[in-house]
């Protein structure tokens, strides 16, 4: 009993850690698909993040992101750009990479909390429906249906994004000497509207994974 436990465990761990090296590489490839929009570039890493803390537990979350900073802060160009390197989190932008760290801390950690205390969002109390029943649902009625479903994560995909914000915002006001108005303006304002749209599109792309794995 004692030899198939410990299999299961180590077969667990063995997931876990595909699943971290995988999540790092999928954040690193989001990271060079950049759109420069002033000193702070368009990127698809908030989806990538936002898709990860959804599908990820907690610990996995964490330890995913928190490796790839460190990937980064040694000099792997992993960062927006192709970039790397321990300049690049003290630089302008680099209060959003530290915000990542944290906000993903917060965002994995309330969904988990959704879902073991009050069963949202995957949980206990979630709605479960099969793929054959989803089959017949309506356009409509599948758009009510991802909504009901989604709202646990699209928040937690919310709190992740303003922690990261708030990181940015900060040490951009000290190291540009800009003041918060003109930091505001300048590192958030244009990315909310995308960034909820990419929070979306990433529950949405969760929830299709889902899906396929579930009966």
């Amino acid at each position: 009993m004692a030899t198939v436990a410990a299999s299961v465990r180590g077969a667990s761990r063995t997931r876990s850690v595909a699943f971290v090296g995988l999540t790092i590489a999928i954040m690193a490839v989001s990271a060079w698909v950049t759109v420069p929009l002033g000193p702070v570039p368009f990127t698809l890493q908030m989806f990538a993040i936002t898709f990860a803390i959804v599908v990820l537990k907690p610990k996995d979350a964490i330890t995913a992101i928190a490796g790839y900073l460190l990937l980064g802060a040694v000099g792997v160009p992993v960062f927006s750009g192709m970039r790397g390197g321990i300049g690049v989190l003290a630089g302008p932008t680099g209060g959003f990479l530290w915000g990542y760290l944290f906000g993903v801390a917060a965002a994995a950690l309330l969904l988990y909390a959704l879902r073991t205390r009050f069963g949202l969002a995957g949980g206990a109390r979630a709605v479960t429906v099969t793929r054959a029943e989803r089959a017949q649902f309506s356009p409509a009625r599948k758009a009510l249906f991802f909504v009901r479903s989604a709202a646990p994560e699209i928040v937690a995909g919310v709190v992740f994004t303003a922690v990261s914000y708030v990181c940015g915002w900060a040490q951009l006001m000290v190291v540009a000497q800009l003041d918060p108005l003109a930091a505001f303006l300048t590192a958030c304002a244009p990315f909310i509207v995308l960034d909820l749209c990419k929070i979306v599109a990433a529950v949405a792309c969760a929830q299709a994974v889902r899906a396929v794995v579930e009966p």
